[in-house]
């Protein structure tokens, strides 16, 4: 009896914290990130089908897009921040899953009807009714990045440090665990949604997902308001005084003469007196322009507080790791079309490239316990470069059709021949953001080389086998580098300044994004791609000597905190 006493008692103490993790708030943002990952995934790969579908087989949507959605979060991430920094979290969170949300659901509405009813459409107002319910998807899609990106900042770079605390292990768990299922996620969702559209019809694709997105958003809410209550420090947040805010946002609010009661007033008499008097002719300035005037003002500020962070150079670093092609984007995998490489063998290279990534993930939380954040970096910095530069040797390869005398922009004639392979270089769209989600996380885009034959089996594979073994073994330093570089974000920003720098870090990373996509526009011939790859690495390498700059300057740093620790003691002794 006692023995089966005990059982008994470890069975319900088992079942207690199996319970109580379930019910806990670590759980409950895995389960909110799976959720909002899943149909972000599910909606950028359908967004390029659909796309493409509506504007008969042409990519000229899909750049649309891409243009619109980079050019946007460029210009409006640092907004986005200051307003994660300046709202409560749970508003916060909230008001960016409605507007994720809803304006997906909006935009496969309308999708729906366009599919439905094109051809009616396109008899409206002389077909511009049709150009009209483009412009409607593609805002409406945009939108929804942008609140995606709202609250992939809130959750994964500021709720998670506020769960964890101080317990930089527990941080460095979170972070990889979520990495992770970004990984497997990134191959399963594109499939699920691709069967359905491939099986049934695009309508019900648009369906498939609309419904999707109305029941995530339920469970997202409910998770999420539960893990605000679970963990009390989410409901507070560092606010900047009278001192620290803008004076042009303090003296906004109230009447003309009252600004000399703000806090630390009596310093504007001298060297500061003349943004009071800056203030008073703003307020003759109709609303629209002080508006405009404030947001231009706060994109700058935010670009500041970016620069001025420690961290930068680590920050920079890994934006410049965007500009390239050695990812698994569209233009690799066209390239690798092109050169006679089947789809169903691409298929395998994508999951071993997931594989891959996953393994990086393991490294990074190793190498982290044992030799911390920094020495982290360096290791897989080395390791990111050493693999690709199995890619660049591909290009000197048996194999390899790098020729830059072949160059089609000269020559209207290869042209027109090659004009199927120019498709494959366009720049794919639908990679998510950040790290937030980027070509560096994108997996799956074959849909858009169902359109595109085959090319000529070259004469040896060697070239071809050289790019993918660099490609798939990089990814293993390429997520350790992310994670680390996450990490050093999390643990050196300021609490009060997390939301509008990690905007910033958003706006660099689609900066570098769009440098990738002009490289590819300018060179989008298969004989060009073994110069896109030396450029790639390039950019590679410089994004690892910042960090390596950092690394420098963190170790120095750390070294006299140290030093500084180990005097204090022997002059108290004294």
């Amino acid at each position: 009896p006692t023995i089966l006493h005990s059982q008994l008692m470890q069975e319900q103490v088992a079942g207690n914290a199996v319970l109580s993790y379930l019910t806990g708030p670590r759980f409950l943002v895995y389960a909110s990130c799976a959720l909002s990952i899943w149909g972000d995934r599910m909606w950028h790969f359908a967004m390029s089908v659909f796309l493409i579908e509506l504007y008969g087989h042409n990519l000229l949507l899909t750049a649309v897009f891409g243009l619109v959605v980079a050019g946007s979060v460029l210009v409006f991430g640092a907004l986005i921040g200051d307003w994660i920094d300046r709202k409560p979290r749970n508003k916060v969170a909230h008001a960016s899953l409605f507007i994720q949300n809803s304006s997906v659901t909006a935009c496969c509405v309308v999708l729906m009807l366009v599919f439905s009813y094109k051809t009616e459409m396109e008899q409206m107002w002389h077909g511009w009714f049709t150009v009209f319910c483009y412009a409607v998807v593609i805002i409406l899609a945009d939108l929804a990045n942008l609140a995606s990106t709202a609250l992939t900042i809130t959750i994964q770079k500021d709720w998670i440090v506020v769960i964890t605390g101080e317990n930089r292990g527990q941080l460095a768990g979170m972070n990889a665990a979520i990495r992770r299922m970004d990984q497997v996620i990134n191959i399963f969702a594109p499939l699920s949604v691709g069967q359905v559209m491939t099986w049934a019809s695009n309508v019900i694709g648009c369906g498939f997902i609309l419904g999707w997105n109305l029941i995530s958003l339920l469970v997202e809410f409910i998770f999420l308001s539960r893990v605000y209550q679970l963990v009390p420090p989410l409901a507070v947040k560092p606010q900047q005084n009278g001192a620290q805010l803008p004076l042009r946002l303090l003296t906004s609010q109230l009447p003309a003469g009252n600004w000399r009661k703000l806090p630390g007033a009596s310093h504007l008499r001298g060297e500061k007196s003349w943004n009071v008097v800056n203030m008073m002719c703003e307020r003759k300035v109709p609303l629209c322009f002080r508006k405009m005037h404030r947001m231009l003002c706060t994109c700058r500020d935010g670009w500041k507080a970016y620069y001025r962070q420690s961290v930068f150079l680590a920050g920079l670093g890994l934006a410049f790791l965007y500009t390239t092609v050695l990812g698994f984007d569209c233009i690799t995998t066209g390239y690798a079309y092109t050169q006679g490489i089947s789809g169903s063998l691409l298929s395998i290279l994508m999951a071993l490239s997931a594989f891959s990534g996953l393994m990086g993930t393991i490294l990074f939380t190793k190498l982290r316990k044992r030799y911390g954040l920094a020495v982290t970096g360096i290791v897989s910095s080395l390791l990111h470069v050493s693999c690709l530069m199995l890619c660049v040797f591909s290009v000197f390869a048996p194999g390899s059709p790098f020729d830059l005398g072949k160059n089609s922009s000269l020559n209207h004639e290869t042209l027109q021949k090659n004009q199927l392979h120019i498709y494959p270089f366009q720049r794919n769209i639908n990679q998510p953001i950040l790290p937030d989600r980027s070509s560096i996380h994108w997996t799956n885009n074959t849909v858009l080389l169902d359109s595109v034959h085959g090319g000529d089996h070259p004469e040896s594979y060697i070239s071809i086998i050289l790019l993918f073994s660099g490609v798939i073994l990089a990814r293993i330093g390429l997520w350790s580098f992310d994670l680390t570089v996450t990490q050093l974000l999390q643990e050196n920003i300021p609490e009060s300044e997390r939301g509008i720098v990690n905007g910033v870090q958003s706006s660099m990373n689609y900066l570098m994004d769009l440098v990738h996509f002009i490289m590819v526009i300018l060179a989008p011939q298969p004989q060009q791609f073994g110069l896109l790859v030396i450029i790639s690495l390039l950019f590679v390498i410089t994004g690892h000597v910042m960090y390596f700059i950092y690394a420098k300057k963190y170790k120095i740093k750390e070294t006299m905190i140290q030093k500084n620790s180990e005097r204090k003691p022997q002059n108290l002794s004294v």
